[in-house]
């Protein structure tokens, strides 16, 4: 089997086996690793595998053509994986990753249309999938875990104040949110800092969600949510946050943001981008993501994003690149997913479950082992806007961290009373 003779080459980490369609039994073994055995149903897949692995060993696994006889998936993904990132010059990834650059910009050519297509395909799912594996606010982005004992619903609480921190929030200013989900960052920022707030989104039901959400909370006066794309936008804003939905917007349309941001901020203006980005420079998504998980997404490297900002005359004032953050979020919400695992095949079905599975370890592992990590980048229009020490971030975390204030009051307790108040 010609698999077999490039998974021999191939495999230098771990010990995977293959059952083949017909029964007989691969064993490949490298340095110590992850180990797993697979069978494979079909035997298309054996000359399938060799062609498009990229595309056609998540997909085997979706259909069931691919099963895990002995392991777990995350063992599986794992070693190739980790294989994968020890070959970095192997001809025939090469000769794909190059392929691949070619026809990116077709692939995120995301006109406004297309733009609303793709968020529907991922974002437009059922209400209660999303229920059943985020956190209490919803937070579909990386977390920031500031203690290896924080929590998902912890660490995406520090998420939202670390990026507020960035932003220099004040009573009375207009911050526009790109790309607002179900509207819990626009709800914490009008909450703790009395400032009035617009949330852009493209998916009908985070929409309707962040709308409720801001009429429960009493802030409908000072929070709304338009159905929009950001290029629809018009006014001027103090403030402008985008998180987590950068990747959607397409290498095509890079300039075009980057102009619209310079438009709408104000000439004291702040903004603060939030996205996954690659250390190892430009590359292409992999296809199985794109085409069933993120029709149109690309996580970019710096140099694809920074060039953009000189472009459009914005000072890049502050870079912050979180780098395991993402890989524990993932985690997170797999273990959520697998626990909830009966219910949301209740909502869909195993194959659907499945595809879901694939991706949350895929995307654990890309952080882990594939280079990929989250940037945070603000920008200013002027060079003078944002102070020159980084001082004001820690301040305002602390003074609106509930425990920090929580840990002063018991501390001032200890020295006026000798005991904690």
């Amino acid at each position: 089997m010609l698999f077999a003779s490039l998974l021999s080459r191939f495999i230098r980490i771990g010990r995977l086996s293959v059952i083949d369609a017909a029964g007989k039994v691969h064993v490949f073994e490298g340095s110590p690793g992850s180990a797993a055995t697979v069978r494979l149903h079909d035997r298309a897949l054996h000359w399938k595998l060799l062609l498009k692995p990229r595309l056609f060993v998540p997909e085997a696994y979706m259909d069931g053509t691919l099963t895990i006889e002995d392991g777990s998936l995350y063992d599986f993904i794992d070693i190739l994986v980790a294989n994968d990132a020890s070959q970095p010059n192997a001809l025939l990834l090469w000769l794909g990753q190059a392929a691949g650059r070619l026809v990116r910009r077709l692939h995120q050519y995301n006109r406004a249309p297309r733009a609303r297509r793709n968020v529907a395909h991922h974002y437009d799912l059922s209400d209660q999938l999303y229920e059943l594996f985020l956190d209490r606010d919803r937070q579909y982005s990386c977390a920031y875990f500031r203690l290896p004992e924080d929590d998902l619903d912890t660490a995406q609480q520090n998420k939202k104040r670390h990026i507020a921190s960035k932003l220099l929030l004040g009573p009375g200013q207009k911050v526009l949110d790109i790309g607002s989900g179900w509207g819990g960052l626009a709800l914490y920022i009008a909450a703790q800092s009395g400032a009035d707030v617009t949330g852009l989104t493209l998916s009908q039901e985070q929409h309707k969600v962040a709308n409720r959400r801001a009429a429960e909370a009493g802030l409908a006066d000072r929070v709304r949510f338009h159905l929009r794309d950001y290029r629809e936008e018009t006014g001027r804003y103090d403030r402008v946050v985008s998180v987590g939905m950068f990747e959607h917007v397409g290498i095509n349309q890079y300039p075009a943001f980057f102009r619209k941001l310079s438009e709408l901020l104000a000439p004291e203006g702040v903004a603060l981008l939030h996205s996954i980005g690659r250390m190892s420079g430009p590359g292409t998504t992999n296809p199985w993501l794109r085409k069933y998980i993120f029709p149109g997404g690309y996580s970019p490297a710096l140099s694809e994003v920074v060039p953009e900002a000189e472009r459009a005359q914005l000072w890049i004032t502050d870079v912050e690149i979180l780098r395991r953050h993402y890989a524990e979020t993932l985690r997170a919400w797999r273990h959520r997913f697998e626990q909830n695992r009966d219910r949301i095949r209740g909502l869909y079905d195993e194959r659907f479950c499945r595809m879901w599975e694939m991706y949350l370890v895929g995307a654990e592992l890309a952080f882990r082992r594939d280079g990929h990590f989250v940037f945070q980048m603000q920008l200013a229009k002027s060079g003078d806007t944002v102070p020159l020490t980084r001082d004001y971030i820690v301040d305002w975390e602390r003074a609106h961290n509930p425990m920090v204030q929580s840990a002063v009051v018991q501390n001032a307790g200890v020295e006026t009373t000798g005991r904690v108040a």
